[in-house]
């Protein structure tokens, strides 16, 4: 297959994004629990922009964050966050755009998604160079 993640089922898919992430809310530091009824998973590049549905994608959120975040950027939802007064963990995003970036150019295919997430991490990280 690859390197292609078999489809796992969302209790699944939020098991690794909590493993990976934290037992917290990527964006407003909620904590959560994988009973927690508010416990989601979040798309970091919007499926709307081309986001793959891959576990590399999600990240765990709280209901009101999920719903209330809708297709913004993850940059545009960081800076409302920030202006909420909560302290999103920008480094941590861009660590999981750019392990995002390059296991799509691992896998192929998601072409819309490539310069979405490509000017996300350049928001995040003006130094940094895709690919490297």
């Amino acid at each position: 297959m690859g390197g292609v993640t078999p489809p796992q089922s969302r209790e699944q898919r939020i098991l690794r994004a909590l493993e990976r992430d934290g037992s917290a809310c990527i964006w407003c530091g909620y904590r959560l629990h994988p009973a927690h009824p508010d416990l989601y998973t979040d798309h970091l590049i919007p499926r709307l922009k081309g986001g793959p549905a891959w576990v590399e994608n999600e990240v765990p959120a709280c209901r009101p964050c999920n719903r209330t975040r809708g297709h913004s950027s993850p940059t545009d939802w960081i800076a409302q966050c920030e202006k909420r007064g909560w302290r999103p963990d920008r480094n941590h995003v861009l660590k999981l755009l750019v392990h995002l970036g390059e296991t799509i150019r691992k896998r192929g295919g998601q072409r819309r998604a490539r310069p979405y997430l490509d000017a996300q991490i350049r928001r995040l990280a003006p130094d940094h160079r895709p690919g490297t």
